[in-house]
């Protein structure tokens, strides 16, 4: 049964047919759809496993690995089929890309070949950069199906993030099933040109962002939750038939957010991190002169919620330290 929220996609409770690929119901099955090749002649494959159940229900795409060194997100989604918690679904279907940029993945690179970033070349094109290349095969090949979608990602190059969920406010379908997540910090995000979020919001498809730990470096609170996260958002699509869990006490909305940047270079020692709150002028950190003559105090400008915090040893001047959410409200 749809829920009342969703307009379905898929009607036809029968043969699903994706990249002229047949995908019969009540198994999953995997395609491979080619992307294009490098300049070596290696081709590169998107992977996705789709569970098709034959029984009427919404369609969620489950995706990983926009961003090629977002370990994190890779390993959520390829845990969750691993860990079989999709063979509880009752209805719909579920469309799972563990890794969609699979030569950043290699090279441990959040772009591809051409020095691109997938998730601002959206909606992309099959006769552009392999970068414009594997956003198209979302937009053309996957998207049509869809009905909901959540991207896993992770913070940027040492910078780690506290789980949260990302979302445009003025999505009402969005706004609900973040709130439903169960995550402690729900981030209003406004949507950024060419990215996935953007090109499915353009194809009436709410879509969510979840942001949790750093870049290479696997995280288990991160791992844990979003696999939990991917539960929460079936049971409240009512494709699985089970409790809905929250992995925090208490949850809040983040309205408006502001980075703490590096005043000098120098090592940086953080005495306060993601998920901690901290009240204006605390201390949250120093940054120390090499040499041994100086030390400076990194304070919090706004009392707030630390979201995001930098795991670098040295920082350079203007570096990001902290990402704090200043003004921000409970969820009853």
């Amino acid at each position: 049964m749809f829920p009342e929220f969703i307009t379905p996609k898929l009607k036809d409770i029968g043969e699903l047919i994706i990249d002229n690929e047949v995908i019969t119901h009540g198994k999953l099955y995997t395609l491979k759809i080619n992307a294009g090749k490098l300049a070596s002649g290696n081709r590169i494959n998107v992977f996705a496993h789709v569970l098709h159940t034959g029984v009427p229900g919404p369609s969620l795409l489950v995706l990983g690995g926009v961003h090629g060194n977002e370990i994190n997100g890779i390993e959520i989604v390829r845990r969750s089929i691993e860990e079989s918690i999709f063979d509880s679904v009752t209805c719909g279907t579920v469309i799972l890309i563990p890794l969609l940029n699979v030569f950043g993945f290699i090279n441990f690179t959040r772009d591809v070949s051409d020095g691109k970033d997938v998730n601002r070349s959206f909606p992309g094109h099959f006769s552009g950069s392999l970068a414009s290349r594997v956003a198209r095969i979302i937009t053309k090949k996957i998207l049509p199906y869809v009905d909901v979608a959540i991207d896993f990602h992770t913070g940027g190059e040492a910078r780690y993030n506290f789980p949260q969920i990302r979302y445009n406010k003025n999505d009402q379908i969005a706004t609900m099933l973040a709130h439903s997540c169960g995550v402690k910090y729900l981030i209003e995000q406004p949507l950024i040109a060419h990215s996935f979020r953007r090109a499915a919001y353009d194809m009436k498809i709410p879509a969510l962002v979840f942001e949790g730990g750093e870049s290479i470096r696997l995280d288990k609170l991160s791992i844990i939750s979003g696999i939990q996260v991917i539960k929460n958002l079936l049971v409240k699509l009512s494709m699985i038939q089970e409790p809905a869990l929250s992995m925090s006490d208490d949850q809040w909305i983040i309205h408006k957010d502001k980075w703490v940047r590096a005043s000098e270079p120098g090592i940086f020692i953080w005495s306060k991190k993601s998920g901690e709150y901290v009240e204006k002028d605390e201390v949250m950190g120093e940054i120390k002169e090499p040499f041994g003559n100086k030390s400076i105090q990194v304070r919090a400008p706004n009392s707030g919620h630390i979201i995001g915090h930098n795991n670098a040893s040295v920082v350079s001047l203007g570096d990001a330290l902290f990402h704090l959410g200043v003004d921000y409200s409970l969820v009853e």
